[in-house]
């Protein structure tokens, strides 16, 4: 079984046996009636304009290469932690898809495997009889209808793929492989939370964690971003769906949607995983222990 963009194929398994004990159930909207006034000063405004997506040198989901215009829109500088996501359960007594489903996705290293791990969560992401996660560290074990949830509750909303590539590329049409400049390790120092080695049984932690790391241990980006590239896969509001002019990308499908920004854990692209272009997915109920997401306006 292949370990690809997220390792979808593993993801389907995840899925099917989630349906086999419940029914998806349809996305749940919680909304704050206290959030009048959004606060952004925790958010990075990014005037719109014309800018290329995609990538005509990447995998075949990033071709070809097209431009399009954004609209100008804010970005929360770092993703949701679980501090942040605490509160939102507590005062919603709110229950996350993988607390309904009773487990989650984990890759259990000794097993060398992916496996639905009981009791895993946004706060157990290890499993119930593992430590709780710190609090300034992404929350994860959220599926794409979790972070709905909590994006509306905050008065926001879930960022388009189109709209985290257009912030990856601080706005403008450059060559730099990454959010943060054109390589992963400068002057010997990781630039983000990533995977070394060249499969999962590589499992090194040069760059100071296995799994996730505090929310901007490594620093901004030019735009004041943190994590555009590594620690954990950011949700999009989009459908997942073939670039104009490509028919040969998978195709369209309401229940999967983009994923961005690579993550802590292998995938089979390495180090294009954590590009400004690349583009994974995943299906709205899955969660996962290197899946989190931040919020838009």
């Amino acid at each position: 079984m292949k370990l690809v963009s997220l390792l979808v194929s593993i993801v389907l398994v995840f899925v099917s046996c989630k349906e086999a004990v419940k029914k998806v159930e349809q996305p749940v909207t919680v909304e704050n009636t206290s959030v009048k006034n959004i606060d952004t000063t925790a958010m990075a405004y990014f005037k719109g304009g014309k800018i290329i997506i995609g990538s005509d040198s990447g995998t075949i989901n990033e071709k070809p290469a097209f431009e399009m215009e954004i609209q100008s829109f804010y970005l929360d500088k770092n993703l949701v932690t679980v501090a942040e996501f605490r509160k939102f359960v507590i005062e919603n007594s709110y229950k996350t898809d993988a607390d309904k489903f009773g487990d989650s996705g984990v890759y259990s290293f000794d097993k060398n495997s992916w496996e639905l791990l009981p009791g895993a969560n946004w706060e157990y992401p290890l499993g119930k009889d593992k430590p709780k996660v710190a609090d300034n560290h992404p929350v994860t074990h959220v599926s794409w209808t979790d972070a709905k949830a909590y994006a509306s509750w905050v008065g926001k909303r879930l960022p388009t793929e189109f709209e985290w590539e257009f912030a990856a590329k601080n706005g403008e049409n450059n060559a730099n492989k990454y959010a943060w400049g054109t390589d992963l390790v400068v002057d010997g120092k990781y630039m983000a939370n990533v995977w070394q080695g060249n499969n999962v049984l590589e499992k090194q932690v040069l760059d100071g964690f296995l799994l996730t790391s505090p929310v901007g241990f490594y620093g901004e980006t030019k735009s004041g971003l943190t994590d555009m590239g590594g620690n954990v896969w950011q949700w999009c509001e989009n459908y997942y769906k073939p670039y104009p002019y490509n028919a040969s990308a998978a195709p369209e499908d309401p229940n999967v949607r983009s994923t961005r920004g690579g993550s802590f854990m292998f995938d089979e692209a390495l180090e294009n995983s954590f590009t400004t272009t690349f583009r994974a997915k995943n299906s709205i109920d899955t969660s996962l222990f290197n899946t989190g997401f931040r919020c838009a306006k």
